[in-house]
């Protein structure tokens, strides 16, 4: 197992709030879902189907059609989940807001979102099983700190075979949750495999960080195009 615990490295331009404000707004829908969840399961899997990421109903044209490519995005299915991609965004969230300010960073963090989930519908065309979580946008903004920080270092909890704590390149934590999603999302694409994680989804997120360079700030963009730290 490998947990990515946090970023070593000082902030340039100050505070990081919108990550913050996103994590809050995730643990409370996910509150609410976890209330709507024990009082009446219907009710709940209707939310789930409405506000997930649902192929048929988005290219039917149904439902909340191509904006449930962003409600998906702040609905978990439980407690790990939600933990594991919240602990994500406060590691790797942090620096790249600083790089584009906080309205910036809610513009890219969503449009990781939507590539994300556009990915997800495009591989599950004929799916009506919806997807929810925010692992397609985290990835998008661990992929845009590995863009802007390549010589970036993590401290990472590793257990094999006893726990340590090392500062690790950011490119080889990155890469190893890459990596890892390819030969599932490979398996349901050739093979039409069952699946319980959106990896086509969590790949689309990734690659949705190409756009990184749109979001910077001013400033962050001509350090970057200087060559110069960001």
């Amino acid at each position: 197992m490998i947990l990515p615990v946090s970023d070593t490295e000082d902030t340039r331009y100050g505070t990081t709030p919108m990550s913050t404000i996103i994590i809050v707004i995730c643990v409370l829908v996910w509150i609410v879902q976890t209330l709507v969840l024990f009082t009446d399961t219907l009710t709940y899997s209707q939310m789930i189907y409405q506000l997930g990421a649902n192929p048929e109903l988005t290219l039917t044209r149904q439902g909340l059609g191509g904006l449930s490519a962003i409600t998906a995005t702040f609905m978990h299915g439980g407690f790990t989940h939600i933990f594991f991609n919240m602990w994500a965004l406060r590691v790797f969230g942090r620096r790249v807001e600083d790089a584009c300010g906080p309205w910036r960073f809610l513009a890219f963090y969503l449009f990781c979102g939507a590539t994300c989930n556009m990915a997800f519908t495009l591989i599950h065309a004929g799916s009506d099983i919806s997807a929810i979580g925010a692992s397609g946008a985290i990835y998008g903004v661990m992929a845009a700190y590995l863009f802007l920080y390549p010589g970036g270092r993590i401290r990472t909890l590793i257990l094999a075979p006893f726990p340590f704590w090392p500062k690790v390149r950011a490119f080889w934590v990155v890469l190893f949750f890459f990596v890892t999603q390819i030969p599932s999302a490979l398996n349901v694409l050739f093979n039409d495999a069952s699946y319980s994680t959106a990896h086509w989804g969590h790949l689309g997120g990734f690659f949705g960080a190409v756009t990184i360079l749109f979001f910077l700030r001013p400033e962050a963009f001509r350090r970057y195009i200087n060559h110069l730290p960001i």
